[in-house]
């Protein structure tokens, strides 16, 4: 059985087994081989969407297919609704839908399932013409699948952290629940009959969780 150490550069890695397990044991037919992992970069990302209509993650240089069927794809619309009732008669800044690639720390290009974004971190309020543009956003959101698993989740959590979000959402449609993350460590586990707020970021939004997670 495979066991890599974390933080072993990908250059390092001797087996698909342990590639697969450096991405967190994600399923392999999410890992693209051309161009080879550890030498994809941002322009890999744009050519393989604009091409392939495939929308892939960009981790230690290896393109990594985003795990979305048609039930995260509703549930992520109903919360963008929601987001867009509240953030666009405020002027509060953008909301992205989940092809909304972000360049986050040393040319990671995540996509999170939905994003709030305030004009304070989009330089002039202006749209960036970047098709990956280098913008951290406020409040993170991320539909599980089936496809994800805990370490890939737990990683990204990380990341995100890392990067400046300051909160982040998972939603999981087979539990019925939302987790809230106000830090890597630092998470509040909701039910069906509660409220999501948007805390320090979106003061005053309310979600219920059963409008989301529709039975």
């Amino acid at each position: 059985m495979s066991t890599v150490a974390p933080g072993t550069p990908v250059s390092a890695l001797v087996t698909l087994a342990d590639l697969v397990q450096h991405l967190g044991n994600i399923a392999p037919e999410r890992i693209r081989l051309r161009p080879q992992p550890g030498t994809a970069t941002v322009d890999d990302v744009i050519h393989v969407e604009a091409h392939d209509h495939s929308l892939c993650e960009l981790i230690d240089g290896i393109l990594v297919e985003k795990a979305m069927g048609f039930a995260e794809s509703r549930i992520a619309a109903l919360v963008i609704a929601h987001l867009q009732q509240f953030v666009l008669p405020r002027d509060l800044g953008i909301v992205l839908a989940p092809d909304g690639t972000l360049r986050l720390l040393r040319d990671q290009v995540r996509i999170p399932d939905a994003a709030f974004i305030g004009w304070d971190r989009i330089p002039g309020r202006r749209m960036p013409t970047e098709a990956v543009p280098r913008l951290v956003p406020h409040l993170a959101i991320e539909i599980l699948s089936v496809g994800n698993t805990d370490q890939e989740m737990e990683r990204k959590l990380g990341e995100y952290f890392e990067a400046g979000v300051e909160l982040v959402w998972y939603i999981d449609p087979r539990q019925k629940q939302v987790r809230v993350f106000t830090a890597v460590d630092e998470v509040t586990t909701l039910g069906i009959d509660d409220e999501l707020d948007g805390g320090n970021v979106l003061p005053g939004l309310s979600i219920a969780v059963r409008a989301i997670l529709p039975e």
